[in-house]
């Protein structure tokens, strides 16, 4: 499944609760209905004056070229799709966003642990856009956190989800992949990785402890954006 990840940003002049008025009312039910989207979630801050964005839209497709089509290619920001759904989208995004400060992420979905059978709706989720260290090419990072890390990170106390997510497009990618761990306690997530704006988190314990130690192997943890917050599920097409 390929997924296209959007790192909202709200206009200057717009309060968070206004822009999340717009988005969840106005957009998100034409943006739900764009050619090839077959899942549509919107993830919500936990915590707004800490989170480094005012949230996530995340976009599934079957098919890259249906993404690519309706959203752009990686890289592209200044995309003019041409089927009526996406170009309305499109044309509604530069009512509420800041365009040129929205990071966005296009890559494919590896379902590491699913305890919930896809069932997402209302867990919290901890996203980490993931950058990796300055001395490693993309092949030795991805083998890295794939082959080492992940193994720890999906075993972490009260991971009941856990996903990769690796980019169709390294060369042109605002980032290296995407790691998702999805909670049902937030107080969890918070133990095991720290809370919204923290960078520095230290857990004392289990794997948690084990994987924040590992981190540091492949990371730059300065450079990678994060963003915790709950799932709602809008669409899902998928038959999960």
């Amino acid at each position: 499944m390929y997924k296209h990840v959007a790192l909202l940003v709200r206009q200057e002049g717009t309060s968070h609760e206004e822009f999340v008025d717009h988005w969840q009312n106005e957009h998100t039910p034409i943006a739900r209905d764009i050619e090839g989207v077959v899942r549509y979630q919107t993830v919500l801050p936990t915590d707004p004056e800490n989170a480094e964005f005012d949230g996530l839209a995340e976009l599934y497709f079957e098919d890259l070229s249906d993404l690519h089509d309706a959203l752009g290619s990686p890289g592209s920001r200044d995309y003019d799709p041409t089927k009526e759904v996406a170009a309305k989208a499109r044309e509604d995004v530069d009512n509420f966003l800041d365009v040129e400060r929205r990071p966005r992420f296009i890559g494919e979905e590896i379902v590491q642990k699913d305890e919930v059978d896809g069932d997402t709706d209302g867990l919290y989720k901890h996203s980490a856009f993931l950058v990796r260290q300055e001395d490693m090419t993309h092949e030795e990072f991805v083998d890295h956190w794939q082959n080492e890390h992940t193994p720890i990170a999906r075993e972490i106390d009260g991971v009941v989800r856990y996903a990769t997510v690796l980019p169709t497009d390294p060369e042109n990618a605002e980032f290296d992949g995407v790691a998702e761990l999805y909670f049902e306690d937030l107080d969890k997530l918070y133990d095991a990785l720290g809370s919204e704006g923290s960078r520095d988190y230290d857990p004392d314990k289990g794997k948690a402890k084990e994987a924040r130690e590992d981190v540091d192997n492949f990371l730059a943890v300065d450079e990678r954006p994060r963003f915790i917050g709950r799932e709602r599920l809008v669409k899902d097409e998928t038959g999960e």
